[in-house]
C-alpha cells in the first residue's frame, strides 16, 4: 500500500470537511446541492464518455489502484535478481534459468525468450515494443484522470453561469435567488475540489508510477541483453547500477 497516497487523500478531504464544518457551524448540509452535483460530477463523467471508450474508462479505474495498492520492485532488488540469473546462466547456460523463480513478469518474459533461443535482435525488439506499448497504454489511463481534473472546473463554471442566469431571471422572487446563488457557488466549489483534491493528484501519482515502471523495465532490458551476451555478472551489476542514484552506484566487493 502506498501510504503517501492514502494519507494525502484522507488528510486533504479531512481538512476540507473540517473547514466546511467550522464555517457552517456544524451544518454541513448547506454545502450539499443535488443540482450542483449533477452538473459537475454527472456532466464531467458524461463528457468523459465522449472522449474515451468504455473499455478505456473501465481499465483506467483498475489502473488507478496502482496509486494506492501497487508495490513495485526497487531497482536494487531487480539488479540483485539479474546478477543471480547472470551467474546461473554463466555456469549452466540459458536452460539453467528455466526453473528460476522470477517475481517480475517482464523479467520472466525476457528470460523465457533466452531459454527459447531467440536471437538478440528479436529479444531486444520484442521487449522494447512491450515497454513502449505499456507506457503508452498507461498514459491513456492517466489521461482519463487528467481529463476529469480539467472537466471539473469547466463544469463548475457552466454551473455558475446556469445559477447566475436563474438568479437574474428571478430577481422579482427573493425566494428563488438563494437556491440559484447556491448552484452558482457550489458548482464552482465542487469543480475545484474534484480537480485539485482528487483527480489531478491521482493522475500525477499514476504518472510517477508509470515512469518508475518504465525505468525498471529498461533496467531489466539491459540485464537481459547482458545475460544473453554472456557478460560477467559483476560487469552487468556495474552497468545496471547506473540506474541508481549516484550515492548507491558503488559496487561492494565480497570483503566489504
Amino acid at each position: 500500500m502506498d501510504l503517501a497516497t492514502v494519507i494525502g487523500l484522507i488528510a486533504t478531504l479531512g481538512m476540507m470537511g473540517w473547514a466546511m464544518f467550522l464555517s457552517s457551524n456544524g451544518n454541513l448540509m448547506m454545502f450539499f446541492d443535488f443540482v450542483s452535483i449533477i452538473i459537475v460530477f454527472g456532466g464531467s463523467f458524461t463528457a468523459l464518455m465522449m472522449k474515451f471508450t468504455f473499455a478505456q474508462l473501465a481499465a483506467s479505474g483498475k489502473a488507478a489502484g496502482k496509486a494506492f495498492m501497487f508495490k513495485m520492485e526497487s531497482p536494487e532488488e531487480l539488479i540483485e535478481k539479474a546478477v543471480q540469473l547472470a551467474d546461473s546462466a554463466r555456469k549452466g547456460g540459458f536452460l539453467a534459468l528455466e526453473e528460476a523463480e522470477i517475481p517480475n513478469a517482464f523479467m520472466q518474459k525476457g528470460i523465457n525468450m533466452l531459454v527459447d533461443g531467440h536471437d538478440a535482435d528479436v529479444v531486444r525488439s520484442t521487449l522494447e515494443k512491450d515497454i513502449d506499448l505499456t507506457y503508452e497504454r498507461h498514459g491513456t489511463y492517466i489521461g482519463v484522470f487528467k481529463q476529469m481534473g480539467d472537466l471539473g472546473p469547466a463544469m463548475g463554471m457552466i454551473g455558475t453561469l446556469i445559477g447566475l442566469v436563474a438568479m437574474l431571471a428571478n430577481m422579482s422572487d427573493p425566494k428563488a435567488i438563494g437556491p440559484a446563488m447556491a448552484v452558482a457557488l457550489l458548482t464552482t466549489l465542487y469543480g475545484a475540489m474534484q480537480a485539485n483534491c482528487l483527480f489531478m493528484p491521482l493522475a500525477d501519482k499514476m504518472t510517477v508510477r508509470n515512469e518508475e515502471e518504465k525505468t525498471n523495465n529498461l533496467l531489466i532490458l539491459d540485464a537481459i541483453m547482458g545475460i544473453q551476451d554472456g557478460q560477467n555478472p559483476k560487469v552487468i551489476e556495474g552497468m545496471l547500477r547506473n540506474y541508481l542514484k549516484a550515492s548507491k552506484r558503488e559496487v561492494k566487493t565480497d570483503g566489504e
